[in-house]
């Protein structure tokens, strides 16, 4: 690939980063349930996860900077390529399981533009139901990112920079607005803080025992999965041995400071038991009501009449809306392309058949994407209009993903030790130097994903629900699966041709 095809800058990369892993509903839903003793949690999963887990993949950028295989290249070179496949294969099949999921949930950000609060349940459209309408509009959402995707990485670029750019602006209009809030009040908070118990106990009766406690830090960990899937853009960006590593780093730092920063925030105009405990809030809505109730805390602060302050409610509740579909559309552009492209342009041609390898003008795997866009308009299709047994089947798909989306981290942080043992690659970044730390910082990271995919598999055992139990456990062996059979039907189909 030449510099001139080279277009991702550093800011490019960083604003990749942020729009991937980066959720602004992460901390409304951190402070729903755990208030302000969700910092901990967020500074603990940083620093035995994002962090570590973050340098570890800015090493493996830097070593294999023009690989096109992002997370297949760096494990086939660690640890073999029918592990490489497996591995990346149960990483594809949960993202596909994600476009699902949020080709429908994209909605209820739209709906709050216009609406003010979600009004999906309402969309009838020529007989259609309102899940229907929804699904039709997922169907023909990824048909027009695909579309725009396939046209070359500099559209998803500006994708990716737009969503980045509105989450980034949702941000710091929320601190602006919380900071006058706070000086108006004279430095009180709307959520008193009474000692470190604050800091440490849930105001939530659902998050006292340690098994809820158990929940919420798996959440904490997984709010910052994301960063391995710009392995796929690595040969898209300029002066990539220095770029990538620095964007992984600059982007990491940043990203822990917003989500303890911000959930701190939160307590300035909102007190958890009269507007978070309130009837009618629940995590699908408390990221707008939590806005609303800001935009109106900040009217009162400005002396607005009450109607006022009630509308400019509404409007940092539509604003959110917009902001927070964005930063889905910039995701989508990410994740439509690069977690594919790492699989089929990375991995041995001999694995596929010809066509999914093939690239276009643009230097896409343009038949690759359009066999994936088919696959998840199809699961759109079954889900939206197949009735109860579809609901049903969501329901599996979603479990299976649960464990499926984190389980590739086991292998990618697994197999880093075997990585650094090889001689023969230029190490233009490298931060874990001595083999003991390398394997002690490994083995704590490998602890908190074992931890975390253990309890996410436990807890439906314990509550009894053991059909949520299976496929939950299930997902990662079926999708791995289902990658060994394909490995073995295409050798075998290799070997009978020639």
């Amino acid at each position: 690939m030449t510099e001139k095809t080279k277009q991702i800058s550093l800011l490019g990369l960083i604003m990749m980063l942020f729009t991937t892993i980066y959720g602004f509903a992460n901390t409304t839903v951190a402070y729903d349930q755990m208030g302000y003793a969700s910092i901990i949690w967020y500074v603990i999963s940083a620093l035995l996860f994002m962090i570590p887990s973050s340098l570890m993949f800015a090493e493996y950028g830097s070593a294999f900077k023009d690989a096109k295989g992002g997370i297949y290249s760096w494990l086939a070179a660690s640890i073999g390529e029918r592990l490489a496949f497996i591995g990346t294969f149960i990483w594809l099949a949960s993202w596909v399981v994600w476009m699902v999921s949020t080709a429908a949930k994209i909605w209820i950000p739209f709906s709050t533009v216009f609406a003010g609060h979600d009004a999906t349940q309402s969309w009838t459209v020529m007989g259609l139901s309102s899940t229907q309408v929804i699904g039709v509009l997922g169907i023909f959402l990824i048909l027009g990112l695909t579309w725009s995707s396939v046209r070359g990485v500099e559209t998803i670029t500006k994708f990716a920079s737009v969503g980045g750019f509105f989450v980034s602006l949702l941000t710091v209009v929320f601190l602006l607005a919380s900071l006058i809030v706070w000086f108006s009040n004279h430095g009180q908070l709307a959520e008193p803080i009474h000692g470190m118990k604050s800091f440490l106990q849930s105001p939530s009766t659902a998050f006292q025992s340690p098994i809820a406690l158990a929940s919420f830090a798996v959440y904490a960990v997984f709010a910052y999965a994301g960063a391995e899937s710009l392995g796929g853009v690595i040969d898209s960006v300029k002066h990539s041995e220095k770029n990538f590593p620095k964007g992984l780093i600059i982007g990491t730092i940043f990203i822990t400071v917003a989500y303890s920063l911000i959930i701190f925030m939160w307590g300035v105009s909102a007190n958890w038991q009269s507007v978070v405990g309130a009837k009618g809030v629940n995590l699908g809505n408390i990221t707008y009501v939590l806005m609303s109730n800001l935009g109106s805390m900040l009217g009162h602060s400005l002396g607005l009449s009450a109607t006022a302050a009630m509308g400019l409610g509404a409007a940092f509740a539509r604003f959110t809306g917009l902001s927070m579909f964005l930063a889905y559309i910039g995701s989508f552009s990410v994740l439509v392309y690069s977690p594919l492209k790492s699989f089929i342009m990375g991995s041995n041609p001999d694995f596929w058949p010809k066509k999914m390898t093939q690239v276009n003008q643009n230097g896409m795997p343009a038949f690759a994407m359009w066999v994936q866009a088919g696959v998840v308009v199809i699961l759109i299709a079954l889900v939206s209009f197949g009735g109860a047994a579809a609901a049903q089947f969501y329901t599996i798909l979603t479990d299976m993903a649960n464990v499926s989306t984190s389980f590739p981290y086991l292998f990618l942080i697994g197999a880093f030790p075997f990585f650094k043992r090889r001689q023969d690659l230029d190490y233009s970044f490298h931060v874990y130097n001595n083999r003991f730390v390398t394997n002690l910082i490994v083995t704590v990271v490998m602890i908190v994903l074992v931890a975390g995919i253990g309890f996410s598999c436990a807890e439906p055992l314990i509550q009894h629900d053991y059909v949520t139990a299976f496929w939950t456990i299930i997902g990662p062996v079926f999708f791995g699966l289902v990658a060994w059979g394909f490995l073995q039907y295409q050798q075998r189909a290799k070997r009978q041709s020639r």
